[in-house]
């Protein structure tokens, strides 16, 4: 499953690495990419082992807003 979610609060490359390594280590996680410029962050998971939610909880654990 492929989802795009736009999160507000990523200024530098320190949120890319937080955000990136925070929901790469997550159960079932297989890519995740940060676009700082658009504020995009697209994550490929299997929906059977996380939830859109876990992600999202993940990255507001992080600091950051999901608009």
């Amino acid at each position: 499953m492929n989802e795009t979610l736009k999160v507000q609060g990523m200024s530098c490359n320190h949120c890319v690495n937080s955000i990136e390594e925070s929901v790469g280590n997550l159960t079932g996680v297989s890519a995740v990419k940060v676009n700082l410029s658009s504020g995009e962050v697209s994550v490929e998971f299997d929906s059977g082992q996380t939830t859109l939610d876990q992600i999202k909880e993940t990255i507001e654990e992080q600091g950051y807003d999901i608009a």
